[in-house]
């Protein structure tokens, strides 16, 4: 018999949540959380399929006969160099438009706040400074996004009609509609010398880790401001905050970190110019990506195309 496993690095509560609900939606399949085999009489060379939430490393060693693998996260960059996972099993990542959406509003309201000024005049507030310096307008600002996926589509969509002077950057072309778009290193650097807001939504890979840095920082315009909301491995920590204070950067606004949660004695807690969020930009919605695995899943048993398949060159 074919048997379906659920694998995570969740608490047991949150893992068995999800193995109800994927239950619920693959009614005629039978799914198993964790390495409970015994007593639902599924043995580890019956599982074929395995749907993960950042595993631990080991716990896919078992399943030496799986033929596919759906991951319920986006980023997919613990998964891409597993030894215990053949390259030959298609993996799958997790585009779910509700967390699309989850994802544009954060970004529209931090490239609001940031256009706003919003950060300047809290610290006004804490200090007692009446300041009224003048504003711009949205479409004298330019907002700049690297990576051009379905997060930065769905931001671009909503922050379109306020008016901002959109640009965008990924490895290879794109065209997107009021959008002036860039590619490779080249364009990279045009963009970067043009934006004020510089939003990341890169997929995490050897080739845009530590990306932003100082060589990034210094090819900004001084005073720009910046918001990571893709992956802490991004971010040269050391880097931003020696950015920040010699005002090459004005804002950082930080959604994810190298650590989560982050130590209670790290710098980013303290530092008068850095907005700090635990990692809620955009958060796995269970109802919605249990309904997309579960799609999923019954294209891969009927021969269909399987959406989202990783291709493990990139690693995205």
């Amino acid at each position: 018999m074919a048997g379906i496993v659920l694998l995570t690095s969740l608490d047991a509560a949150a893992e068995e949540r999800w193995c109800g609900l994927l239950q619920d939606a693959l009614p005629e399949e039978t799914i198993v959380a964790g390495a409970r085999f015994a007593p639902t009489g599924v043995a580890a060379g019956d599982v074929d399929v395995a749907i993960v939430a950042n595993p631990q490393p080991v716990a896919l060693a078992p399943f030496t006969n799986l033929r596919f693998v759906q991951s319920l996260w986006a980023g997919v960059e613990k998964l891409v160099g597993l030894p215990t996972l053949r390259r030959d099993v298609p993996l799958a990542r997790l585009v779910d438009p509700a967390m699309s959406r989850a994802m544009a509003e954060a970004v529209t309201a931090h490239v609001l706040a940031l256009h706003r000024d919003h950060a300047r005049f809290a610290r006004g507030q804490r200090d007692r400074v009446w300041s009224k310096d003048p504003q711009k307008l949205a479409h004298q600002r330019t907002v700049g996004f690297l990576g051009l996926g379905e997060l930065a589509g769905a931001s671009i969509e909503l922050l379109t009609p306020l008016g901002f002077d959109l640009r965008g950057w990924s490895r290879s072309p794109k065209t997107i509609a009021g959008v002036a778009t860039f590619h490779g290193d080249d364009g990279l650097a045009t963009m970067l010398g043009e934006v004020e807001i510089l939003v990341n939504l890169l997929p995490l890979t050897p080739t845009t880790e530590r990306m932003l840095g100082r060589p990034l920082f210094q090819r900004l315009p001084r005073g720009a401001m910046v918001v990571n909301v893709a992956r802490g491995a991004h971010v040269v920590d050391a880097e931003l905050l020696a950015a920040l204070d010699e005002g090459q950067l004005a804002e950082a606004v930080l959604d994810v970190f190298e650590v989560e949660p982050l130590p209670t004695d790290h710098p980013f807690w303290a530092h008068p110019r850095v907005q700090l969020f635990p990692h809620v930009a955009a958060q796995t919605d269970p109802v919605t990506a249990s309904r997309i695995a579960a799609a999923n899943v019954r294209a891969f048993r009927a021969g269909r195309p399987v959406a989202n398949v990783v291709d493990r060159s990139r690693g995205y």
